[in-house]
């Protein structure tokens, strides 16, 4: 079977019980989409699914969207917000890039989880927030604690069940699947009626490592869709560079792309 077969599983038997999951994998290789799967899956599924990618945001900022501010906190906040905490309550919160996030906010975060409260900045009252946390990085935290870039009692709260995903080059044969499901996604949006894919053609995406896992081959077939002619997919619709297989593939995908 497929070593996504035992993600899936746990996924599964996770979702029933309201506990702390961190997710780790490369980036691209489909964090959310367990995530949100977990969420589905359990009591909460009616509630809201909200994400925030702690990566791509600075502290302050952070924190004002997930735990809110008051109007005038602080210069430019001229009207109250609601924090993502509270707008998830009684459903679930997915952090991406968790790692990434610094140790003071880290303190932040671990008091809400501890206390099951937050306070939005400019406040002092503290308001309860029933929320699930998911959390995922691509990082190696154990690695983190030890440089002392991330809180070990922080860790201990956000991984009580860790799912570790593979990379797409561990899952050839989930490639067949997703290709299916690419193909009718983008059909649908970009009305076009394609069939399937060649024999030859999955080969050379089976071949190919996928450095961008899953998020590159969604790519690729978003692209190969669009300019295909035929009503199945065939070798020559594949671009070269994943035609020409394993050489290219260093100089092609520079490190830190994906």
């Amino acid at each position: 079977g497929s070593p996504l077969n035992e993600v899936v599983d746990t996924a599964c038997k996770v979702a029933a019980y309201d506990i702390p999951v961190l997710i780790t994998g490369e980036s691209g290789s489909g964090k959310e989409l367990v995530a949100r799967a977990i969420h589905y899956g359990s009591s909460r599924g009616e509630g809201s699914f909200v994400v925030e990618n702690c990566g791509a945001v600075p502290d302050e900022l952070l924190e004002s969207e997930l735990f809110g501010h008051k109007r005038g906190a602080f210069t430019g906040a001229y009207s109250e917000h609601i924090g993502l905490f509270q707008q998830a309550d009684g459903g679930t919160i997915f952090l991406d890039e968790v790692g990434e996030t610094s140790r003071s906010f880290q303190v932040k975060l671990l008091r809400v989880l501890q206390e099951g409260e937050v306070r939005s900045v400019g406040t002092t009252r503290s308001r309860r927030v029933d929320v699930r946390v998911i959390s995922a990085t691509n990082s190696n935290l154990e690695d983190d604690i030890q440089r002392g870039r991330f809180r070990k009692d922080l860790f201990y709260r956000l991984n009580v069940v860790p799912i570790q995903l593979p990379p797409l080059r561990e899952r050839a044969d989930d490639i067949p699947q997703l290709v299916v499901h690419f193909i009718e996604k983008y059909n649908k949006r970009l009305n076009k009626k394609i069939e399937g894919m060649s024999d030859e053609a999955m080969q050379l995406l089976r071949a190919w490592p996928w450095p961008g896992n899953i998020r590159e081959l969604e790519n690729l077939m978003e692209r190969i869709i669009l300019f295909a002619d035929g009503p199945r997919i065939e070798a020559k619709d594949v671009p070269e560079g994943v035609r020409g297989g394993m050489q290219g593939l260093a100089v092609a995908i520079p490190e830190g792309l994906c």
